[in-house]
């Protein structure tokens, strides 16, 4: 049994990785209305040039999932901008953004991996990595992007059904989205550590 209250979690790492959500938050405020088509082009331009520097600095795929997923759906949301400019998915693209990252995180917990696991072992010693107590922190807190980007979808569905013109209620949906888990995500492991503590 290891003593949990005494991880260093490198917690600078954990803030960097989450600028692999930069093409997202990107995406977020070019595409508006009839912009998302370059949008998705910035998102797609911002996650290669995101996941180049992270590979060139020896960051593995598993670290990686957001990224590479934001890289295939800013490529085929690119495609069909381009292809089908008045396609009836352009008012929705900001619900579809979530949609496609809920998917992601909902299927990486489904394939036994969640999305943080990767990224939790590069903050956190190789000794941990097996241990079910460091799992289910890693399961807590990618479940919570889950929710997160899953409430986003349908929320922005419907208010970009009921007011697609509402922008500025749209960015804020955006933001809550992304800045709520990331705070989630670094204050979660300092609370499991503290429990810890108190508990030993």
């Amino acid at each position: 049994m290891f003593d949990l209250s005494k991880v260093e979690y490198k917690e600078r790492e954990m803030i960097r990785s989450l600028a692999g959500f930069l093409p997202w938050i990107a995406y977020a405020v070019i595409a508006t209305g009839d912009e998302w088509r370059y949008g998705a082009v910035a998102g797609l331009l911002i996650a290669l040039v995101v996941i180049a520097a992270d590979r060139a600095a020896g960051r593995r795929w598993d670290q990686m999932v957001i990224e590479a997923s934001g890289a295939v759906f800013f490529a085929l949301a690119a495609a069909l901008s381009f292809a089908d400019p008045d396609s009836p998915l352009t008012p929705y693209g900001p619900a579809l953004v979530n949609a496609w990252l809920a998917a992601t995180v909902w299927g990486s917990l489904a394939a036994g991996r969640p999305f943080t696991l990767g990224i939790a072992r590069g903050m956190t010693p190789p000794r941990l990595w097996d241990t079910p107590q460091f799992r289910r922190v890693n399961v807590t807190i990618t479940a919570v992007w889950g929710v997160a980007f899953t409430v986003a979808a349908i929320g922005l569905a419907v208010l970009l059904r009921a007011a697609p013109h509402a922008t500025a209620a749209v960015v804020t949906v955006k933001i809550v989205t992304f800045v709520l888990p990331a705070v989630f995500t670094v204050r979660y492991p300092r609370l499991v550590r503290a429990r810890a503590a108190t508990a030993g």
